[in-house]
């Protein structure tokens, strides 16, 4: 593998094969073929099998990988800064990090399937065209490309869920909707209506079966998405206000102080 390399395919049966540091310097990208493969990350085990995809964020810790003896699968390695520089959309980004957070697997369709090994092969091809006169335009292009596509597969998959929650417990449908509507809905009101019950009630559910109330619940998802919205530095603070539905810079401000501990500013300065 040469040193510069951006993207990265092949088919392995052992992580001997994978690049040195992968975690930090790559987002991995796995369809198990044959057998399985066990990882644990967020203080959880999982277990992907056979016509599952893996998709590892670049920097995460994942840990105890292992695989199975008869597992084969093909897998996509993309440059973190190729990736990340080149995302056609902040939300769509924003909620598909947050999701790969929460569950790094994926139960694709036979469609879905076709469509994510051609999306690794078109990648692929794409960055081997370094005499191409355009070729870090085109390479931009078809990253963004590639990123359009999982994410619809990411979509669908999230429809399925939303279909099967229907019928979930008040406390899943509750996680379903903070998830969908905590960039712009931070009251814990909104959702108690949303499900038909009082706030108190809703709070019970959640002490219940996590420990952590309603409001907990909301203001975690909600700071996750400040703190990735906050790292993206095309986006100044009073746009990320906006798109929050903060009726002013000064209150965004002090919600992120109460939530960060630092104002907007001061957390952006911190990561420079």
């Amino acid at each position: 593998m040469a040193e510069n390399e951006k993207v990265i395919l092949f088919k392995t049966a052992s992580i001997a094969q994978f690049p040195e540091d992968f975690q930090n310097l790559f987002h991995t990208h796995i369809y198990c073929q044959s057998g399985s493969v066990k990882f644990s990350f967020n203080g959880r085990q999982f277990h992907c099998k056979k016509d599952e995809f893996i998709f590892w964020l670049a920097g995460l810790p994942i840990s105890d990988v292992s695989f199975s003896a008869n597992f084969k699968a093909t897998i996509l390695f993309v440059e973190n800064d190729l990736l990340t520089k080149n995302l056609p959309s902040a939300n769509a980004s924003i909620d598909s990090y947050i999701r790969s957070k929460e569950n790094p697997i994926l139960h694709p369709d036979k469609q879905d399937k076709e469509r994510i090994l051609k999306n690794f092969q078109l990648l692929y091809d794409k960055s081997l065209e370094t005499n191409h006169r355009f070729y870090e335009e085109i390479l931009k292009l078809q990253m963004q490309v590639f990123l359009l596509e999982m994410w619809h597969i990411f979509e669908d998959e999230l429809d399925r869920k939303k279909r099967s929650l229907q019928s979930g417990t008040l406390y899943e449908r509750f996680l379903q909707l903070v998830q969908q509507q905590c960039m712009k809905q931070r009251e814990v009101r909104f959702y108690s209506d949303k499900l038909n019950i009082t706030p108190k009630y809703l709070n019970y559910i959640c002490k219940v079966n996590t420990g952590i109330t309603a409001s907990e619940w909301i203001q975690r998802y909600a700071k996750e998405r400040i703190i990735l919205l906050l790292q993206n530095k095309d986006l100044n603070i009073s746009e990320i206000a906006d798109e929050m539905d903060f009726s002013s810079r000064s209150f965004f401000t002090r919600y992120v102080k109460k939530i960060l501990g630092v104002s907007p500013s001061q957390f952006r300065n911190r990561v420079n």
